[in-house]
């Protein structure tokens, strides 16, 4: 039996997981976060992501939880509204919020959880790699695989002195505040040169998902704290003729899950290294604005998944199939993600 080590717990993760477990595998999975998280706003699922969930056995379950957004009006800076998106231009073939597609897979994945945990060190053998944690103890795996974001630790350890992040010219802050405006399963766009304005109200018409984001040269804000992050955001936004606006910062500063990010691509020339794979925003970011992330992930999840179990004991020709077959849809995505940051104001 394969023993294998996943780092991250978002999607691609417990994904992979799901599908290692029912092949036969002894799965552990590590993520940084004390538990499954609870954060996220919206993911949506777009053509072959639905096969994949109803693989795994819970398409109907997800589909419980859909948004039933109606659709985007598009505002000009000043409110008036200059015309309106359909709501697959957002939702994909189906949305749901972020923490119930957590919840969901947390629930049907049999693996070994390590959470509040980190991979520190990768030392690679011909039969094995050695794995060092923050926490727990060093243990050998058979197979290691990085599913931990666009600043993938495992990334960084095995695949060192690479540089793979590009960043796109654009960055954001997101929280939820209360429906300040009135949405009901409606969203506001305001694009315009150098700065963008998304708000919506979906699941919870109590609540109002906000995006504010704005021109950036470099991805350093991200490194920043949150006080830094909210002056870049207040800045960019001083001059902003919407009145809604001084109102949205306002309750920025209020939110309890203020998170603030750069729209990247990861782009590397190879996703494996000896007996290291990675998958979803790990190996190939196609940036929030392709509206891909959570597809690509599943559908990255069941290739990789099919591609160790047609190859047997061959991990090799496995990881070589698996990018082969996978990375012209990746090239297609983040063609997406270029594509519509101009849409979003950047």
């Amino acid at each position: 039996m394969t023993d294998v080590l996943i780092s991250g717990a978002s999607v691609a993760g417990p994904a992979l997981a799901w599908f290692l477990r029912r092949a036969g595998a002894r799965v552990t999975v590590v993520e940084r976060a004390p538990g499954p998280r609870d954060s996220g706003y919206a993911v949506d699922f777009r053509g072959p992501a639905l096969d994949v969930l109803a693989e795994i056995g819970i398409l109907d379950e997800v589909r419980s939880h859909e948004t039933r957004m109606r659709g985007v009006t598009m505002l000009a800076p000043d409110g008036s509204v200059t015309g309106e998106l359909p709501a697959s231009t957002f939702a994909g073939d189906l949305e749901v919020p972020k923490r119930a597609l957590t919840r969901i897979l947390h629930r049907v994945v049999d693996a070994e959880f390590l959470f509040d945990d980190t991979v520190t060190a990768l030392e690679q053998h011909d039969d094995r790699v050695t794995v060092a944690f923050e926490s727990a103890p060093t243990r050998d795996f058979d197979l290691v695989f990085g599913a931990d974001g666009v600043h993938s630790a495992v990334r960084r350890l095995a695949f060192p002195g690479t540089d793979p992040i590009e960043h796109l010219g654009m960055s954001g802050a997101g929280f939820t505040t209360g429906n300040l405006l009135a949405l009901d399963h409606q969203g506001l766009l305001q694009p315009a040169p150098g700065r963008a304005v998304y708000a919506f109200s979906a699941d919870d018409p109590a609540a109002m998902t906000v995006s504010l984001s704005f021109a950036t040269a470099t991805a350093e804000l991200d490194r920043a704290d949150r006080a830094a992050q909210e002056a870049a955001v207040r800045a960019a936004f001083a001059d902003h003729p919407w009145p809604q606006t001084p109102r949205l910062l306002a309750a920025m500063t209020a939110a309890s899950d203020f998170y603030f990010a750069s729209t990247c691509q990861v782009h590397l020339d190879s996703w494996s290294t000896g007996r290291v794979a990675l998958l979803g925003d790990a190996g190939y970011c196609a940036a929030p604005t392709s509206g891909m992330g959570t597809s690509q992930a599943l559908v990255a999840a069941a290739t990789l998944a099919r591609c160790l179990a047609e190859a047997g004991s061959d991990h090799a020709a496995a990881f070589t199939r698996y990018e082969k077959e996978l990375r012209p849809y990746v090239t297609d995505n983040q063609h997406l993600g270029r594509q519509a940051v101009s849409t979003f104001g950047g």
